[in-house]
């Protein structure tokens, strides 16, 4: 669900005051969005690539059911993914050859990407469609992958995406900031990968080797909720860090 800019859990954002990115960074950024005829701020363009779907092979990561993660940056069993995604759009804002359009675009697909790949049931299982096909019931909607992309984002954080910013930044030291930003995409995927598959998620349930489907609804309540709002909060986190840093290392110097 990235600073200045927006943490998205596909449909919500939590907006990131601008301290977490350096002056000429942001200076950067302001011109880059001053050119779009759509968008007026980096938060608000975080959802260009879902409206209309851009890319759509590229927002998430399927694994196997028997996986244990990724082992190198490459997508299993498909020629793009949202790794290697941020790795492009990434490539694009660092680029000198790269034209204005170009580096304006990939800014608003790494900002989305960034919100993806921190959403834990977009590294999970395509027979399932990271949960998409998964009913719940109780307080969050029809299946769980909407449930995770918005309603527990809004539960965990509050309805005012400014003051659920404030409050997240409080918390984010610069330990965690150091030890956040040494890590690649493909680091970032396996964490979420291990919070799908956690027994709290109840995405799946792990028999022997493999982490099958639950059988009937998942609820989702009170109790569910309280259990997965410190993770929730904490990959807000983790996104806003991580995707300041990488504008910092693009449009930054």
């Amino acid at each position: 669900m990235p600073g200045p800019g927006a943490i998205k859990g596909t449909k919500s954002s939590v907006k990131w005051p601008s301290a977490l990115v350096q002056p000429n960074t942001r200076a950067e950024i302001r011109k880059l969005i001053g050119t779009d005829e759509q968008f007026n701020t980096f938060s608000d363009s975080c959802i260009w690539p879902d409206h209309p779907r851009q890319r759509a092979s590229e927002h998430f990561v399927n694994l196997p059911r028997d996986s244990d993660g990724l082992h190198s940056e490459t997508c299993p069993g498909a020629s793009a993914c949202v790794v290697t995604a941020i790795r492009k759009d990434f490539e694009v804002l660092s680029s000198g050859s790269a034209s204005q359009a170009q580096k304006l675009a990939s800014l608003k697909f790494l900002g989305h990407w960034v919100g993806d790949i921190h959403q834990p049931l977009h590294v999970s299982f395509e027979d399932d469609r990271g949960g998409n096909s998964i009913p719940v019931t109780g307080i969050c909607g029809a299946n769980l992958h909407a449930a995770w992309d918005t309603c527990l984002v809004l539960r965990a954080v509050g309805e005012d995406v400014n003051e659920a910013a404030t409050e997240l930044m409080k918390t984010i030291t610069p330990a965690r900031i150091e030890s956040w930003t040494q890590s690649a995409p493909m680091d970032w995927a396996n964490e979420s990968f291990a919070i799908a598959e956690q027994a709290r998620t109840e995405y799946c349930s792990r028999q022997g080797a493999s982490c099958d489907q639950p059988a009937g609804k998942v609820r989702i309540d009170a109790a569910y909720v309280a259990a997965n709002a410190p993770i929730i909060r904490e990959q807000l986190q983790k996104a806003g860090v991580r995707l300041a840093n990488m504008r910092d290392a693009t449009l930054g110097r």
